[in-house]
């Protein structure tokens, strides 16, 4: 069994290294140093007797007999991982950790206040909750539950759409009041990079001559930036309906709205513990469809505190 083990450690780095292309992405993917993927990869090419990779300048390319081993490694991976899905799957007791994955906007300003609640209500249950803007792998058991803005999600997933995200665009009182041209294009724009390709898409149709005075790859930077006052912001209603120190400045058209999905493989949806996520999630983010449709942000306002200004330098 120890054998087995070490070898299924040998083909999880050798397709770390093939898909990151370089050691360091392959270290972040596992989350080890640079070091030990470098001496995994080297110790597995010497107990071969064969040349994985090519050490170029830019990275790690496959060799012949690399490309040959990722076919089998991936068959191997494909493998472990269902029996993995099939095993949980069969889990009736609520324990254990569950993995989500969001992007940022939901993880700072949506899930710890239902996080909270779902501790209260499931104490055996442990969150690991993950930012990133890229969809971890729910078939690789990267995560376990998946919340996203998406048109279109994978057909590999299951799950529900649990909001529509409707968007506005935002401003500081201060902004708003230096600034009070009549014409949109006329003032200083927050914009979004790549990483939010439906935004930035979106953004550039609706105001095709402006170009951003900052670019960011998150909202929740780009409602920190609204509200020093750098300029306008397209942000989520549901987020920046929230915030004492932002002004509704306009409506945007409905091309701007997004679905919200919660999914998940459909190996785990019966497992225990991530049914009680995926049925907890999915109740409070329907009883907050007015929040995230911008309909009643006076309401939902007053519930979230005023930040308390800074005492003075002494």
């Amino acid at each position: 069994m120890s054998n087995m083990h070490k070898d299924w450690d040998d083909l999880r780095y050798f397709l770390a290294v093939a898909r990151a292309g370089t050691l360091s992405g392959a270290a972040r993917t596992l989350d080890v140093n640079h070091s030990t993927i470098f001496r995994r990869i080297a110790a597995f090419e010497e107990h071969l007797g064969v040349r994985l990779f090519e050490r170029l300048p830019n990275g790690y390319v496959l060799t012949p007999a690399g490309g040959q081993m990722q076919k089998v490694a991936l068959r191997i991976e494909d493998e472990i991982a269902s029996l993995d899905r099939r095993l949980a799957g069969q889990d009736n007791r609520l324990t254990g950790t569950v993995r989500i994955t969001t992007i940022d906007m939901l993880a700072i300003g949506v899930l710890p206040r239902h996080l909270a609640v779902f501790r209260a209500a499931y104490p055996d249950i442990e969150i690991d909750l993950t930012i990133s803007n890229s969809l971890l792998s729910l078939t690789r058991r990267e995560a376990d539950v998946a919340l996203r803005v998406s048109r279109d999600p994978p057909e590999t997933l299951v799950g529900r759409r649990v909001s529509r995200l409707v968007f506005a665009v935002y401003g500081s009182p201060d902004y708003c009041a230096r600034r009070a041209e009549s014409e949109l294009g006329r003032h200083d724009w927050i914009g979004f990079d790549s990483e939010h390709a439906a935004l930035e898409r979106r953004f550039a149709e609706f105001l095709p001559a402006v170009r951003p005075v900052l670019k960011v790859n998150s909202v929740a930077v780009a409602i920190a930036a609204a509200r020093a006052g750098i300029g306008l912001a397209v942000l989520p209603c549901g987020l920046a309906d929230m915030e004492h120190d932002l002004h509704k400045v306009a409506p945007l058209p409905d091309e701007f709205t997004l679905d919200l999905w919660l999914l998940t493989h459909e190996d785990l949806r019966t497992t225990a513990r991530i049914r009680a996520v995926l049925d907890f999630v999915a109740d409070r983010f329907s009883a907050e469809a007015d929040l995230f449709g911008g309909m009643r942000p006076e309401a939902w306002r007053d519930r979230r505190p005023r930040r308390e200004s800074l005492p003075a330098a002494v």
